[in-house]
């Protein structure tokens, strides 16, 4: 395959493609085509018919994909952050966790999730009372914490208690606290 042959059509779609070419592609792309190709490579790993493992190659690329397009683009990190963790959450519900892998592995992607955040629990949750007196810079950073663990319900399933899952999240069934 010509390395730029792909370039010849800039308007083809991408979700056309194979793995290599829009692999390919990747390396190459720029500013919204890296949004496209992470969209292209996301909707073959949603491809039921496809086998798992396909399917998990098909989001590495979509996470790769999404990763440069940080290269560029300031201000964008939580944006680019709350794909990657979905996405991640995705392939672990659907797929099942790998943790021999660190972008399947529930406990990295709890991590990754803390390691992401500028408040911990208790000060984003004493910052949320108040919200509506805030400045607009801190109402944004809330809102981007509440984005960045949107998928922490369904992770703390797959956590033991420890440092990445506070006791406080039970499992289900696992009784609550009084």
């Amino acid at each position: 395959m010509s390395s730029d042959g792909h370039q010849e059509e800039p308007g083809r779609d991408l979700s056309t493609w194979t793995l290599d070419q829009l692999q390919t592609f990747i390396h190459d792309a720029r500013g919204q085509q890296l949004g496209t190709t992470r969209v292209a490579a996301q909707g073959q790993a949603y491809n039921s018919s496809r086998p798992r493992e396909a399917r998990r190659q098909w989001a590495k690329l979509s996470l790769l994909g999404n990763g440069r397009m940080l290269d560029n683009a300031e201000g964008r990190s939580a944006r680019v952050a709350q794909q990657d963790f979905m996405l991640r959450m995705w392939v672990i519900d659907r797929l099942g966790p790998d943790n021999t892998d660190p972008d399947w592995s529930p406990e990295a992607l709890a991590s990754d999730t803390l390691n992401t955040l500028t408040f911990t629990p208790a000060q984003a949750a004493g910052l949320a009372e108040h919200w509506r007196d805030l400045p607009i810079e801190q109402i944004r950073e809330l809102r981007w914490h509440k984005n960045l663990t949107a998928h922490l319900e369904s992770l703390a399933g797959y956590l033991a208690p420890g440092p990445v899952r506070p006791p406080w999240r039970r499992a289900s069934g696992a009784g609550s606290a009084s």
